[in-house]
């Protein structure tokens, strides 16, 4: 009994750590929100998605799901370009400004208030073409990281891009946060890591190119899932 008792504590308070991970991750991003323009928010669509959309070999035009859609610059582009969008950010000033954004752009942009972690709680059942995430997965816990690629998979059409801008852990003080390409190809089960592309600022940045494999099974809702 003692014995048991013991371990409950233990995943109380591993349950508690978790939690206070994630509340920590939400207040740091409405501090960035509530203060003005966030860092990662320059307004300007990155060249990368750029080459996706316009450049040589470009997708026709299909489904997009952004996962951390800030004031919805990318979300407005990929909808300027013919993709049917949807976005999602865990802050609701973010997502009210992307609204507005969308609005003025005169763009058909679903715009959610919601967990990149938790897409089941969502109406976003997919199945999407592109997904685009500019440096939203480096920052989340590493113990909703699982869920988030798990959430992506079961909505991925065969074939389907993701593409990522991460920070490395080397820029962060907390080396919880980051993203490494050994850590996609290993959490991503069922595609490909096609390209990664150094990126450009003072501290290591990357952006990934992955692919979802056609002929592979998505996992179903129960599978790789933290119901925390």
């Amino acid at each position: 009994m003692e014995q048991s008792n013991t371990a409950q504590g233990t995943d109380a308070g591993r349950v508690g750590a978790e939690r206070d991970q994630e509340e920590a991750v939400r207040r740091a991003l409405e501090d960035y929100y509530r203060a003005g323009k966030p860092p990662w928010d320059t307004g300007v669509t990155p060249p990368e998605l750029v080459a996706l959309v316009e450049g040589h070999g470009a997708p026709p035009p299909g489904r997009a799901l952004e996962l951390g859609c800030g004031t919805g610059t990318n979300a407005v582009y990929l909808a300027r370009h013919g993709w049917e969008v949807v976005a999602v950010d865990l802050i609701d000033r973010a997502v009210e400004q992307a609204r507005a954004k969308a609005a003025a752009a005169g763009t058909a942009v679903r715009l959610l208030c919601g967990d990149a972690t938790r897409l089941d709680e969502l109406d976003v059942p997919g199945p999407y073409d592109l997904f685009f995430d500019l440096s939203c997965y480096c920052g989340i816990p590493p113990h909703r990281r699982d869920a988030y690629a798990a959430g992506l998979t079961r909505r991925a059409a065969p074939g389907a891009r993701l593409l990522m801008f991460g920070y490395g852990p080397e820029a962060f003080d907390d080396p919880i946060f980051g993203v490494t390409a050994d850590e996609l190809r290993a959490r991503f089960a069922g595609w490909d890591l096609v390209d990664t592309t150094p990126g450009t600022n003072p501290v290591p940045t990357f952006w990934f190119a992955l692919r979802r494999r056609p002929d592979t099974i998505p996992p179903g809702p129960g599978e790789h899932r933290d119901s925390r």
